[in-house]
């Protein structure tokens, strides 16, 4: 057992809080980008599945873990892709068809896994001492929130490069105006379609980075269904946030703590039941909802279809 304030317990309690918000914040980004465009994604679920799934598979066929988060990003950004021809091209309910999303990749991908791996359950090769960059002092073992340091700045970069993107371009700003109010992004001479299109995509490929981190980093495995929900979790951390990327990357933090206290204590002398551990960062998020959800806003035009020239 761990003793309390112990650099063990500490460490460990950093490592999984992180490792917890890391995902889910990556998926909020990509959906606060989607909103904003005016498109609802539901079926940030099903995408996190699929590119935690060949994130994984890329990453035991090839031994490379950057190899794998491509790969994951880009079968995400395929199964996005459905939405995009559906509820942007097409017009039909962005809700069903996000329901839909979610229902095929959390299909496609127990399927798959059951038929390549469903007897071996292989592991990546995560065991090994890690350390904790600028805290070298303090060794980890098990799987590693930094055994591949560089996805974590990178994912860190991603958050701060979309909110400069979002809030200080022409580009942003013209995306924002799709969800706003898209007949003014047709009068000034820009194409909706493309703009909810590329905003479907880019939301693809970050729930495809955080399902892949989710398999290949904090989980080091991939489990049918593993998810647990997250992807709808980052849709609520995505209308609370407001579009703002910093709030998306606080909410994050705050459910990776509630995730890691669960999960550390059970490393302590305290015998805590794991389905009271599973329910502590939901039991958060409906305290957060409580109190904050009348003032979350939505773009006016979200989950609406634009047809040019329709009032």
């Amino acid at each position: 057992m761990i003793p309390f304030f112990s650099d063990a317990f500490l460490t460990a309690f950093v490592v999984a809080a992180l490792a917890s918000a890391i995902p889910v914040m990556l998926a909020a980004i990509g959906e606060t980008v989607g909103e904003q465009s005016g498109v609802l994604n539901l079926g940030i679920e099903g995408l996190l599945l699929i590119g935690g799934y060949f994130g994984f598979v890329a990453t035991i066929v090839t031994g490379s873990f950057w190899l794998g988060f491509l790969i994951g990003a880009l079968a995400s950004i395929i199964l996005s892709s459905i939405l995009m021809a559906l509820s942007v091209l097409l017009g039909l309910n962005q809700i069903v068809v996000g329901i839909g999303i979610t229902l095929a990749g959390t299909g496609v991908s127990s399927v798959l896994y059951d038929f390549s791996y469903g007897s071996s359950k292989p592991r990546l090769g995560l065991d090994a001492p890690w350390t904790i960059p600028f805290l070298s002092d303090i060794p980890v073992i098990g799987p590693s929130l930094f055994a591949q340091p560089g996805m974590f700045y990178v994912s860190m970069l991603l958050a701060l490069v979309t909110s400069i993107w979002l809030y200080r371009t022409t580009s942003g700003l013209r995306l924002r105006s799709a969800g706003q109010k898209p007949s003014s992004l047709d009068a000034a001479g820009g194409n909706v379609a493309v703009t909810r299109s590329l905003a479907v995509l880019f939301g693809g490929a970050m729930s495809g980075l955080g399902g892949a981190y989710l398999a290949l980093i904090s989980a080091g495995t991939f489990t049918p269904g593993m998810t647990h929900g997250m992807g709808f979790l980052a849709i609520v951390i995505a209308m609370l946030a407001r579009g703002r990327l910093l709030w998306v990357l606080l909410i994050s933090l705050i459910y990776g703590l509630f995730v890691a206290m669960g999960t550390v204590l059970q490393l302590t002398s305290l015998n805590i039941p794991n389905d009271v551990v599973t329910i502590m960062p939901f039991i958060a998020v409906m305290i957060v909802l409580t109190f904050f959800a009348r003032r979350s806003a939505l773009p006016a035009a979200l989950a609406i279809p634009y047809v040019r020239g329709a009032r």
